[in-house]
């Protein structure tokens, strides 16, 4: 019989054992929710005490009509880039002496140019009796009717503009 009591003592003194590691584990638990809890309310409000969600909802509200303002000027420029590069932005003009008996240099190539090198040429030649003034159409920096020197020269340099 006093075997017995010896198995019932050790099972009662290891029963006794785990419920104080239990009650230990427990407030231990308790003290780690209550610090999670205070952490999570400090995360969730700022020193002015406003909560974080209703600060992101209004940060929402005014970022939306940024962002459609935005879109109508996304629009708005694309618009007016495609009439820039159609709008001549280049110019360049070259004087010359068409004739040896002519005493300046009177006579000059003039080319309009937009952002794709269309456009127009304007070529005078002027001498002692006249003075004649002839436009060629440019399409892409080449024209279908013949180019003089000076003309071509004209149209090379205002392809060297810098384009958008």
């Amino acid at each position: 019989m006093p075997m017995l009591w010896w198995g019932i003592s050790t099972l009662a003194i290891l029963l006794v054992v785990a419920f104080v590691i239990n009650i230990s584990l427990y407030r231990r638990l308790n003290r780690r929710m209550k610090r999670f809890e205070a952490s999570s309310l400090a995360l969730q409000t700022f020193m002015s005490g406003h909560e974080l969600e209703s600060l992101l909802q209004g940060c929402i509200q005014k970022i939306t009509p940024l962002e459609q303002a935005s879109h109508k000027m996304d629009a708005r420029l694309s618009q007016v880039e495609q009439k820039l590069r159609a709008g001549v932005d280049r110019a360049e003009l070259i004087r010359f002496r068409a004739f040896e008996n002519v005493g300046s240099d009177l006579s000059f190539a003039f080319a309009l140019l937009n952002q794709e090198g269309s456009g127009i040429v304007l070529s005078s030649i002027h001498n002692r009796e006249e003075s004649r003034l002839y436009a060629k159409p440019i399409k892409e920096g080449v024209s279908t009717y013949s180019l003089t020197g000076e003309e071509k020269e004209a149209i090379a340099r205002a392809m060297l503009g810098q384009k958008i």
